[in-house]
């Protein structure tokens, strides 16, 4: 899917694409919807790297069993 986002929106709110799939993404997770793997996925960036930006933004790291075995699956997915 593409979600395409006017420039004049992202200049006036100033922020790049990547920051918007970032936002998404921790959004998304905080709402228990996506998983941290699919998070990071979303937002493009490494596991450890999306952890890191929620440790700096004070956003607690929930991770039960359904998101290791989303996880999971997505690693099979990989290969």
């Amino acid at each position: 899917m593409v979600f395409t986002v006017p420039d004049p929106i992202l200049q006036q709110a100033g922020v790049s694409p990547s920051e918007i799939l970032l936002k998404l993404a921790i959004l998304l997770f905080q709402e228990e919807r996506i998983s941290l793997g699919q998070a990071s996925k979303l937002a493009d960036i490494h596991l450890v790297e999306f952890q890191r930006e929620l440790v700096r933004r004070n956003i607690p790291i929930h991770y039960g069993r359904e998101d290791y075995l989303s996880d999971i699956q997505i690693v099979k997915n990989l290969k």
